[in-house]
């Protein structure tokens, strides 16, 4: 299955990666009519679970299969996701309701047993998709006048009878559908708007032997004996038969195709979120006011009045920067490396940016599954370009020769940093026998991405820079080193880069609760307007963050500040993975040793990218900067 799989995926490469990320979803778009009768065919989806974070397949489990089973086309994302999305024997005929279908009757052995129960231990989630809609679970707020929805339904639960203390376990053998519709009123024809259902346990009984017109006493239409409770639950058991069956009934809806999702993207809690702006733009208004301080001292007060000595006091206290002016653009050690390191934030930043403006523009919803990680990595492939070009002019201005050295290196090194462990995780996954484990196909996809389109982008780029004229620093640079004198304890580089990274990861860490919750917990996030706030102010934050820190560096006296201004705002990544850590321990369940190495090499991942992003708006903020200060002072 898998090979097969492979093998569709490379062959048709291209066409899937451009339609996962490029089709959207917008208002008016490709909407399905349905006439009375017509057949609805409900797919399964993966199995998740949240206590595991390992997804698998529908019918690794004993579910009653179909004659052939097809594998629907999946996008890149959805391959990386570990979605894996199947035709079932769940078929409907659109607004004739159905009792008591017998979908098929299975006699558990002790190995399907064993996996059912397995399945029920780790609070595994059955998911499947009608029209596009995902299946959800409603649940009324007791609290509030609302409903929930739940993405999936339980395989089964654990309980015990009254007056026994031995725990059993129980599967959800008969789904109660719900499809919901909204119909044309001059064509009579019809829009799925809502897919629900209601799982229920029940241990089917019927008279006489078992063939093709046995009628259940358990549930029967024409007795109009429906299933309403679980009270007599189906035990999984070896050798005990589990008969399978479902409802159907259609209910007519006031809501339009094109409003469809909002019931799955409602936000009950956007106060939160507008809580977490201004938190974050108190933040901002604090480093604005002494940045603004700053430039006003330095630029106005400084430097315009440059040759008028003040109090001998206030000369000396602001002269300390000036001090350094023939050693501040000296390169600092392991250049090489920081031209890599800025180049490759180059590379994310711009893809973040597009990312965002897609999502706000509303051509990323969670209806094109997949869609997100497919534009993504297509936008990290495509702007290596960026990348190449970034760190060739930085490579250049420090004096550098060898571009394309530079340009293998950008194009190398953070990419095969995450395959390594990208790869260790997806071994743990096979072993596992886990759908999120990436095909062999899908895994020469991402090699041709990285090799034959980006690298040679950044190629492309490191040319186009390193051909450019260099970098023409403001102020020369002295032959021999100055001494830098003994600093302050607060002004010691671990101790102001760490400081430096608190406050950046202030202005988001609301934001992130949000994005772990929708990433491990298996919810929908689709509040981009106000992600996209805060990355802005995140920009910001790190910019002026470092503008403050590198100006109290340069006063005293101290110019190595090119890896300094990278690391200070940098360091908020390390905040970052110690709230993984703290929410991984307060927030989720997840109790097997394979499920921890995922979650926390995943999150590594993640702050290293953030690391490289936040480091590099810091860099560039600081480079400003300098060269803006020392432009607009005459040195003698």
């Amino acid at each position: 299955m898998s090979f097969r799989r492979s093998l569709v995926f490379s062959a048709s490469f291209f066409f899937l990666l451009f339609h996962g990320a490029f089709s959207f979803y917008l208002p008016g778009v490709a909407p399905q009519d349905f006439q009375k009768g017509d057949q609805l065919q409900v797919k399964v989806n993966k199995l998740t679970s949240t206590k595991t974070q390992l997804p698998y397949t529908y019918y690794s489990l004993p579910y009653c299969k179909p004659g052939k089973i097809l594998d629907s086309a999946e996008n890149l994302g959805e391959v990386l996701r570990g979605d894996r999305i199947e035709n079932s024997q769940y078929v409907f005929k659109m607004r004739e309701p159905q009792m008591c279908n017998i979908v098929c009757k299975l006699k558990l052995d002790a190995q399907s047993a064993k996996e059912f129960k397995e399945k029920i231990d780790d609070e595994y989630r059955v998911n499947m998709i009608l029209d596009n809609l995902p299946l959800v679970v409603p649940i009324k707020r007791p609290d509030q006048d609302s409903t929930v929805y739940q993405l999936g339904f339980h395989v089964g639960l654990k309980g015990q009878y009254s007056g026994s203390k031995e725990e059993k376990y129980f599967i959800h053998n008969h789904l109660a559908f719900t499809v919901k519709y909204h119909r044309d009123l001059l064509t009579e024809s019809a829009r799925i708007v809502g897919f629900e259902v209601k799982p229920f346990s029940v241990k089917h009984e019927y008279d006489g032997n078992w063939g093709e017109n046995t009628r259940l006493t358990t549930c029967d239409p024409h007795a109009k004996h429906t299933v309403v409770n679980s009270n007599t639950p189906q035990e999984v058991e070896e050798n005990k038969e589990i008969i399978f069956t479902f409802d159907v009934e259609f209910e007519e809806s006031d809501v339009k195709w094109a409003s469809r999702w909002d019931a799955y993207l409602l936000m009950n809690d956007d106060q939160i979120h507008w809580f977490s702006i201004v938190n974050s733009l108190m933040i901002v208004l604090f480093l604005s006011g002494m940045v603004a301080m700053i430039m006003l001292r330095t630029l106005y007060r400084d430097i315009s009045k440059y040759n008028e000595l003040e109090t001998q006091e206030e000369a000396q206290e602001e002269t300390g920067w000036k001090l350094v002016h023939g050693d501040v653009f000296r390169p600092p050690n392991n250049s090489d490396l920081l031209c890599v390191y800025v180049g490759t934030g180059v590379q994310f930043f711009f893809m973040i940016l597009v990312t965002m403006i897609f999502a706000v523009l509303g051509f990323l919803s969670p209806s094109n599954r997949g869609g997100l990680m497919t534009a993504m990595l297509l936008l990290w492939v495509f702007m290596g370009i960026f990348a190449g070009y970034a760190s060739s002019r930085l490579y250049k201005m420090f004096k550098g020769s060898e571009w394309k050295s530079i340009s293998l290196r950008t194009a190398t090194l953070f990419p095969a940093t995450v395959c390594a462990v990208f790869f260790v995780l997806n071994a743990l996954i096979w072993g596992e026998k886990s759908s999120g484990a990436v095909p062999f196909g899908t895994m020469f996809a991402l090699i041709f991405l990285w090799f034959g389109i980006s690298v040679p982008l950044v190629f492309v780029g490191g040319y186009v820079g390193f051909k450019k004229p260099a970098i023409e620093n403001p102020v020369k640079t002295n032959k021999i080193p100055r001494q830098i004198p003994e600093q302050a304890w607060y002004m010691n580089p671990v101790f102001s880069v760490l400081i430096g990274g608190i406050l950046p990861f202030g202005a988001v860490f609301i934001e992130l609760f949000f994005i772990l919750t929708s990433i491990w917990l298996n919810q929908f996030y689709y509040i981009f307007g106000f992600l996209f706030l805060v990355f802005a102010i995140l920009i910001v934050t790190c910019a002026e963050i470092t503008i403050v820190l590198c100006y109290f560096q340069l006063c005293s006296e101290d110019y190595l500040w090119w890896w300094r201004s990278y690391l200070t705002s940098g360091s908020s990544a390390l905040y970052l993975f110690l709230y993984a850590t703290f929410y991984f321990f307060t927030k989720l369940e997840i109790t097997k040793f394979v499920s921890a190495v995922l979650y926390f090499g995943y999150m590594l991942i993640v702050s290293y990218a953030f690391f490289v992003v936040t480091g590099t708006i810091g860099f560039y903020a600081c480079f400003w900067f300098t060269r803006l200060i020392y432009s607009s002072v005459k040195i003698d």
